[in-house]
C-alpha cells in the first residue's frame, strides 16, 4: 500500500489533469513535437525543392511562407488543443457543425500512418542490408540484369523501349554496335545503377503496375511488423513511455546529420554540392517565378504537420499555462533550421558523387522522395570508405525520424477515442494504444506486396494533399470567423496571460487574411494544374485514379454529414437550430474547473469531479477512486 499511495502522489505532483494526464516536464513535450514536425520530408524532400527552385535563392520564400502562414497555423492548432485539453474532435466543442472537420483530420492520420510505416519498413530493410561489405547496392550483382552498370554504355542502336518498366530497358544489335555504325542514327540511352536496380528488384520485387498485386514481400513485411512492434512497445503507456523514447529519436537524428555532414564536407567534390545547393551557384531569377513561391508554401504546409490533428493531440496534454506561443515558435523555427541543415548534409556528399562520375552535380540523380532516399543517396555512401557504417548511421537516421511522426499519428486516433469514450478506455490505455498499431498493420499488408509501392504512392499523392488543405481552411475559417477571432484570442490570453493589442495585431492578419488566401491560391492552383499520379513513367489505371478520389471524398463526406446531423438534433426552428451548432456547448471551455476564470464561471460548464489542481501549499486531493483507503 505503501507503493501504491507513493506512485498515486508522484502522479498528482506531476499531473495537473487527473483524468487525462499531463507531459512528465516541458522537454518531453518539446521534444515529441520537433519528432513529429521534424519528418522524412525534411531530409529527401527540401534538398530536392532546393535544388530545382534556384538553390540559395529558395530560401527567401520558404522562410516568408513559414512567417505568413506556417506559424500562425502552427500556433493556432496548438493553443487550440491546449486551451481545452481535447483531441481533434473533441476541440470542435467550440463549434458543433464543424466536428466533421476534427474527423476528417483523423481520418487523414489514419490512412498517412498506414503507408508511412511502410517507409519505415523500407529503412529497417535497408538498414538490416548495410551490415555487409560491401553494401549489396555498390555493384552489380547476381541479383542484377542486363541493364545494371555502374557507367554510361555509350550510345546504342535498335533501341526498343518496354512498356511495363519505369526507365529504358536496352535491346541493341551488337554487331552494328561494335562496327560503329547505326542506320537509324546514334541515340543515348540511359542505365540503370545498381543501387536504382536492387531498389526495383530486390528490395521492393516491384511488379510492372497497379493491376498486378502479386504475393506478399515478406522480408518487407517482417519489417513491416517491426515497425509497429517497436510503435507499440514505445506508446504502451501513452505520452508517458513515448516521452521517455523521443529523448533518442528526437535527438539521435542531428547526431548523424552533423556526422555525415563532417565527413561529407571532407570528401573531394563536396564544395561543388554545397555550391550547387546554396552558394554561387544560387539562381535569384527563380524568384519570378510563381511555382517557386508555391512550392514553398506547400513544403512549409507539410512539414509543420499542420491539419493532421497531431499537433492539437499532442498540445492538449500541456499544463493549462504552459507557454504555447513560445512552443510554437521554437518548434516550426527548429523544424526549417533542420531542413535547412539536412541539405548540406545530403549535397556535401552529392557533390563528391558528381566528382566521382565525373559529372556537374545537376547531372546526378538528385530525385525526390523515394529515389534520394533509397537510390541517389545509398549509391553516393556506397562509394565512401568504410560504407556500411555510414549507411546504417543513414538508415538509422531515416527510421528514428520516421517513428516520431507516427508515435503522433497514433497519439491522433488514441486521444480521440479516450475522449469520446473515457469511461470505457480510462483503464484500458495500453490496449487503445496497441490495438489500432496491430490493425494498422494488416490494412498495410497490400502496401508490401509487390505493387506496394504503387499504392503507397496512390495514398501519399491523394490523401496528403487536397483534404489537409481543405481542412486547414475550415479550421481558419470556423475559428476566426463563425466561434470569433477576439473570443479566441481572449482563450489564448487566459492560458498565456494579456498581450497588446500591437501583439495581436500580425496575428489577426494572418488568421484573418493572409493565411486563408494562402491556401485557397495553394488549393485553386492545385486542382487547375492537377495530374493523375504516377510512378516513373508507369501511369496509374482509372480505377487506380477513381480510388484516389474516393479515399478523399471519404475523409471529406464527414464534414458534411455531421454539420446535418447537428443541426437535424438540434431543438427549434432551422435559424435556431443553425445558430445553436455554431456556437459552443455548454461542456466547452478549460478542462480543469479551476482554469475558467470570470469568462467561463457561469454555472453552465461541465464539472470534471475527478480534477485535481496543485495548489503552491504541500496539500493535495487524492480522489476516492485512485485508492482502496
Amino acid at each position: 500500500e505503501d507503493k501504491i499511495m507513493k506512485s498515486i502522489s508522484q502522479k498528482i505532483l506531476n499531473d495537473e489533469n487527473i483524468d487525462r494526464g499531463n507531459w512528465t516536464n516541458k522537454r518531453e513535450y518539446m521534444l515529441s513535437m520537433i519528432g513529429y514536425a521534424v519528418v522524412l520530408g525534411n531530409v529527401w524532400r527540401f534538398p530536392y525543392l532546393a535544388y530545382k527552385n534556384g538553390g540559395g535563392a529558395f530560401l527567401i520564400p520558404y522562410f516568408i511562407m513559414l512567417i505568413v502562414a506556417g506559424i500562425p497555423l502552427f500556433f493556432l492548432e496548438s493553443s487550440f488543443g491546449q486551451f481545452c485539453s481535447q483531441g481533434p474532435v473533441n476541440v470542435w466543442r467550440a463549434l458543433p457543425i464543424f466536428q466533421g472537420v476534427g474527423v476528417t483530420m483523423v481520418l487523414v492520420s489514419t490512412l498517412v500512418a498506414i503507408y508511412y510505416n511502410v517507409i519505415i519498413a523500407y529503412s529497417l530493410y535497408y538498414m538490416f542490408a548495410s551490415f555487409q561489405s560491401p553494401l549489396p547496392w555498390s555493384d552489380c550483382f547476381y541479383w542484377s540484369n542486363s541493364n545494371c552498370s555502374l557507367t554510361p554504355r555509350g550510345t546504342l542502336c535498335n533501341v526498343t523501349r518496354a512498356s511495363n518498366w519505369s526507365v529504358p530497358v536496352l535491346t541493341a544489335n551488337m554487331t552494328l554496335w561494335e562496327n560503329g555504325t547505326c542506320p537509324e542514327g546514334n541515340i543515348s540511352i540511359p542505365v540503370q545503377s545498381p543501387s536504382e536496380q536492387y531498389w526495383d528488384l530486390v528490395a521492393l520485387q516491384r511488379f510492372s503496375s497497379l493491376d498486378e498485386t502479386g504475393p506478399v514481400v515478406w522480408h518487407l513485411a517482417l519489417c513491416l511488423l517491426l515497425g509497429w512492434l517497436l510503435i507499440a512497445a514505445a506508446l504502451y503507456k501513452g505520452i508517458k513511455s513515448s516521452g521517455k523514447v523521443v529523448y533518442f529519436t528526437s535527438t539521435f537524428p542531428y547526431v548523424v546529420l552533423l556526422i555525415l555532414l563532417i565527413r561529407g564536407v571532407t570528401l573531394e567534390g563536396a564544395r561543388d554540392g554545397i555550391e550547387f545547393y546554396i552558394g554561387s551557384q544560387s539562381n535569384l531569377a527563380k524568384l519570378c517565378e510563381a511555382e517557386v513561391w508555391r512550392d514553398a508554401a506547400i513544403h512549409i504546409f507539410y512539414s509543420l504537420s499542420i491539419a493532421w490533428g497531431g499537433v492539437t493531440a499532442l498540445s492538449s496534454y500541456n499544463k493549462f499555462h504552459n507557454n504555447v506561443f513560445k512552443d510554437a515558435l521554437i518548434v516550426c523555427l527548429t523544424n526549417c533550421g533542420t531542413s535547412v541543415f539536412a541539405g548540406f548534409a545530403i549535397f556535401s556528399i552529392l557533390g563528391h558523387m558528381a566528382h566521382v562520375y565525373g559529372k556537374p552535380v545537376s547531372e546526378v540523380c538528385v530525385c525526390v522522395g523515394f529515389g534520394l532516399a533509397f537510390i541517389a543517396y545509398p549509391d553516393a555512401l556506397s562509394k565512401l570508405p568504410i560504407s556500411p557504417l555510414w549507411s546504417i548511421l543513414f538508415f538509422f537516421m531515416l527510421l528514428t525520424l520516421g517513428l516520431d511522426s507516427q508515435f503522433a499519428g497514433i497519439e491522433v486516433i488514441s486521444t480521440c477515442l479516450q475522449d469520446a469514450f473515457p469511461e470505457n478506455f480510462k483503464s484500458k490505455n495500453s490496449i487503445v494504444y496497441v490495438a489500432p498499431c496491430a490493425i494498422l498493420f494488416l490494412l498495410g499488408l497490400p502496401c508490401v506486396t509487390q505493387a506496394g509501392i504503387y499504392w503507397v504512392t496512390l495514398i501519399d499523392q491523394f490523401c496528403a494533399g487536397f483534404v489537409l488543405l481543405i481542412a486547414a481552411l475550415l479550421e481558419l475559417i470556423g475559428v476566426f470567423y463563425i466561434y470569433g477571432g477576439n473570443r479566441f484570442i481572449k482563450d489564448i490570453e487566459m492560458m498565456i496571460g494579456t498581450r497588446s493589442s500591437l501583439f495581436w495585431l500580425w496575428w489577426r492578419a494572418c488568421w484573418f487574411f493572409i493565411s486563408p488566401a494562402i491556401i485557397i491560391v495553394i488549393l485553386v492552383w492545385s486542382l487547375l494544374t492537377f495530374s493523375p499520379p504516377s510512378y516513373g513513367t508507369v501511369q496509374y489505371p482509372a480505377w487506380g485514379v477513381a480510388l484516389g478520389w474516393c479515399m478523399i471524398a471519404f475523409c471529406l463526406i464527414w464534414i458534411p454529414l455531421i454539420a446535418v446531423w447537428k443541426i437535424h438534433t438540434s431543438q427549434g426552428n432551422p435559424w435556431q437550430r443553425l445558430c445553436a451548432v455554431c456556437s459552443p456547448v455548454e461542456s466547452w471551455g478549460p478542462y480543469l474547473e479551476v482554469h475558467h476564470g470570470e469568462r467561463y464561471a457561469d454555472g453552465r460548464r461541465y464539472y470534471r469531479k475527478n480534477s485535481v489542481h496543485l495548489q503552491d501549499n504541500n496539500v493535495y486531493i487524492i480522489p476516492n477512486n485512485l485508492t482502496r483507503l
